[in-house]
């Protein structure tokens, strides 16, 4: 029906000006409407592919982090490990991992997903956000990339790589995403998010669920526990205790390589963090990101504070290496709640997670579990404490703020909390600690059982690079070409050589010195 006919049914008596005037105004305010809709996903496609992008920037932190924190001889190792795991979560995340964990069929259930498999019939799907929106694959496909490469740092340095290709398919394509299922969709059974005055939507924990805002436990305890089950059953690093079984200082080959990685993964946190708000363009939006951002600033701040002073009472000197892995610790210890937290309460979750750190870092050792990155107490165990440091300070006014819901529930520290909300942390936490662990555990014993987890000491001496890679990351020539090809020497060393031999020069790779015929 035309609007001219739709004024003529009112009764009124118009003027023909009068209609044309006033149907020119509603045409202009549709049209107006329209392209205010259009640019509201415009910007909010924009918003998240820029903080998929920073979070995907991480994978460079990893990188450098984990390259720094190992010896020279398996750094092409763990670079190619880091790659692939970025090429292999994209593919499961294409082919069923995104599916696991928010597609919804016709028949939605709490434990996982069912629609959308190598995302057919995307576009009349919901996809997270809304339906068919492109950018809520990319942005979750690289939350999965960051969950899949935590556990590498863990296993370093001693790992059969098909087993590292193993764990990679099995998290990305079946772990991590029943986890996110549970959590992050509207379906799971953990999920504090909710369908608001729709009857049938009840089946959330405590009719509340528990409150994950970007991944402590998702991504981060998913991650650590994995490694950790992976470090356990793969034993320590050849050397790495003594025969009395005290623990042998095995440094990392640059600590300038470990700053790099800290700083980049500190930066793409603003795209972790502020990023899950999801959308952005409106001012409570807005104001949630913001408030993100802060209090994952303050957090990192606390921890790297905490675990360096904490370094300092105990060796009497300013360990770097201590503070980039403080910081690490309060980003993960506020990725939970950094947006229903106050900025005060972000510097206790920075400062307690850096003691949790420290002091699971003390039972690893004793346990004799080699984590050469401490990657299963900074991503585990921390990861851990922030979901449950969520379930004590989550602000009523922040939470109300940040979601849709018939119902609230807050952090059990504030008056008027009923409990349950701190309650679904505990069984969330509990959850899916089991769940990672038990699953990783049978696939590394499997593994194990079959000879495959662990390469050989033969090859453990000689360093991964060379002896499954072909070359050194440090390959030290004569750059004027000097010598013929066929009379150089090629001198191999490894760092167990530069520590054992005085004066040598603590350059890692190999010589090769002309030999003139």
């Amino acid at each position: 029906m035309s609007c001219q006919e739709q004024l003529s049914g009112t009764g009124l008596n118009f003027s023909e000006d009068q209609v044309a005037a006033l149907c020119s105004l509603f045409s202009t305010k549709d049209a107006l409407s329209a392209a205010q809709s259009d640019l509201k996903y415009g910007v909010n496609s924009a918003w998240l592919v820029l903080c998929g992008a920073l979070v995907f920037l991480m994978h460079g932190g990893f990188a450098m982090l984990c390259a720094g924190a190992i010896r020279s001889k398996n750094t092409l190792n763990i670079l190619l490990q880091t790659i692939l795991d970025a090429c292999v979560s994209a593919i499961m995340f294409y082919t069923v991992g995104f599916a696991f964990a928010y597609g919804e069929g016709d028949n939605p259930n709490t434990f996982i997903g069912d629609a959308v498999f190598a995302m057919a019939r995307w576009s009349s799907n919901p996809t997270g956000v809304g339906e068919g929106r492109w950018t809520d694959w990319f942005f979750q496909w690289a939350f999965a990339a960051t969950a899949t490469t935590i556990p590498a740092g863990c296993v370093a340095e001693r790992f059969n790589f098909n087993a590292y290709l193993a764990y990679t398919i099995f998290v990305s394509g079946w772990i991590y995403p029943i986890v996110v299922h549970w959590v992050w969709s509207v379906n799971g059974w953990l999920s504090y998010f909710q369908y608001p005055g729709l009857p049938g939507k009840d089946w959330h924990l405590f009719g509340s669920g528990m409150i994950d805002y970007a991944g402590s436990a998702v991504i981060h305890m998913t991650g650590g526990f994995t490694g950790m089950m992976g470090a356990w059953l793969v034993g320590p690093r050849l050397g790495r205790f003594d025969s009395m079984g005290n623990p042998v200082d095995m440094p990392g080959h640059s600590v300038v390589l470990t700053v790099l990685g800290t700083m980049l993964l500190w930066f793409g946190w603003y795209g972790f963090n502020p990023g899950s708000v999801l959308v952005i363009a409106n001012a409570t939006s807005g104001e949630v990101a913001a408030r993100a951002a802060v209090c994952t600033t303050l957090s990192g701040a606390a921890g790297g504070l905490t675990c360096l002073i904490n370094a300092w009472r105990r060796n009497k000197a300013w360990d770097m290496v201590s503070l980039c892995n403080g910081v690490l610790v309060g980003l993960v210890s506020i990725t939970a709640g950094a947006h229903v937290v106050e900025p005060w309460a972000a510097l206790i979750a920075g400062f307690v997670g850096g003691l949790i750190f420290d002091g699971m870092c003390w039972v690893f050792l004793k346990l004799k579990i080699d984590d050469p990155l401490s990657a299963a107490p900074m991503h585990g165990w921390v990861g851990m404490w922030a979901c449950f440091f969520v379930g004590l300070l989550a602000k009523p006014d922040y939470i109300k703020q940040s979601y849709g819901r018939d119902e609230y529930h807050h952090g059990a520290f504030y008056p008027g909390s009923s409990g349950l909300l701190f309650a679904a942390q505990i069984i969330g936490i509990l959850t899916i600690a089991a769940w990672v662990c038990g699953l990783s555990g049978l696939l590394f014993l499997g593994l194990k059982l079959m000879g495959k987890l662990r390469i050989s000491e033969e090859e453990e001496h000689r360093g991964l690079d060379r002896s499954k890679h072909g070359g050194s990351v440090y390959n030290m020539m004569d750059p004027a070409n000097k010598f013929p090809t066929e009379g150089k020497v090629e001198i191999n060393f490894n760092d167990d050589t530069m520590e054992a031999t005085p004066g040598l020069s603590k350059h890692a790779g190999h010589l090769e010195m002309g030999a003139k015929a």
